[in-house]
């Protein structure tokens, strides 16, 4: 039986293996796709205290060459299932085989939707981008292309237009669905226009697989393509939180209805990073989630113990 096992091996994950790993504890660390979650597919990371600029390649190798060496053990599989004992939960991964553990953490993260055109996974990192915050900078002074309507792409679009010569929204119904006050101060903004009722439908790359256009169809079937540098992608966000709904709780969205203790409502079962209810998602919150939760799964088994 495991101290501590987590599910996820993003920041939150990983900062949660190495908090436990340094409080003496063991820990097994379960990710179903790649070590280091969304920040992979982050070509440049420049909003890391303490470090200049990386890959998030980078980030991710170094991270898991770290916990690997504090003593975690790590594994490539889904986990399915968590169930709750009292002082013993058990974790079952899509294989059928279930491990054991005093504590869980769960720092599933969220996968952003995407368009699911061709080329959109390709040129991520290449001009098609899911967070402003984290690549606007890298589009200073050029023109980019805003895909979604609500609150997230508005916001997305606000900042950018501080940075870039040209914000182009595109918004697949009607109208916008955000906030109306954060529609007016938007387009009130003279290097920000808007296409309602235009879906994307193609991406263009030039022959180094980076986007330089988009093309958009109206209702009538009469398409424009528009040339650009970059296409912020922010029609939502997709937690991957319903298996273990039976031991957190989840709020209306999906998403664990954790606090900033990260406690599920089970003992011993604790939330950390994107996968937990709250209103900023970046790296540092990731990391500050899986320390907090860390420490909270510490105490309950030192508590077990005794």
């Amino acid at each position: 039986m495991y101290d501590i096992i987590i599910v996820g091996g993003g920041p939150a994950g990983m900062t949660a293996a190495l908090y436990a790993l340094r409080n003496g504890k063991s820990v097994l660390v379960l990710e179903k796709t790649g070590f280091g979650g969304q920040i992979v597919h982050s070509p440049k990371v420049e909003n890391w205290p303490g470090t200049a600029r990386m890959s998030g390649n980078e980030y991710a190798d170094h991270f898991l060459e770290q916990i690997l060496d504090q003593g975690a053990e790590v594994d490539l599989t889904e986990v399915v299932r968590v169930e709750d004992h009292g002082d013993r939960k058990t974790v079952t991964t899509a294989d059928g085989e279930t491990r054991e553990a005093r504590s869980v953490i769960l720092a599933t993260g969220v996968r952003h939707r995407e368009l699911g055109l061709t080329g959109e996974r390709e040129m991520t990192g290449e001009g098609v981008s899911y967070c402003a915050v984290c690549d606007a900078d890298f589009f200073r002074g050029k023109k980019v292309c805003v895909a979604g309507g609500g609150n997230s792409a508005l916001q997305e679009a606000m900042l950018l237009a501080g940075k870039c010569s040209e914000v182009v929204m595109l918004q697949d119904l009607p109208e916008f669905t955000g906030e109306k006050k954060l529609q007016e101060l938007l387009f009130s903004k003279p290097n920000v226009s808007a296409r309602t009722g235009v879906k994307i439908v193609d991406l263009g790359m030039d022959e180094h697989v980076q986007l330089n256009a988009v093309t958009v169809e109206k209702a009538d079937g009469t398409r424009e393509t528009i040339p650009c540098d970059g296409l912020f992608v922010a029609i939502g966000l997709i937690p991957e939180n319903e298996a273990f709904r039976e031991v957190a709780k989840l709020d209306e969205n999906g998403y664990f209805a954790s606090p900033e203790t990260c406690e599920t409502g089970t003992p011993g079962i604790f939330a950390a990073g994107d996968c937990r209810a709250k209103s900023v998602r970046q790296l540092t919150t990731a990391a500050a989630d899986g320390s907090v939760a860390a420490l909270a799964a510490c105490r309950y088994v030192d508590a077990l113990q005794g």
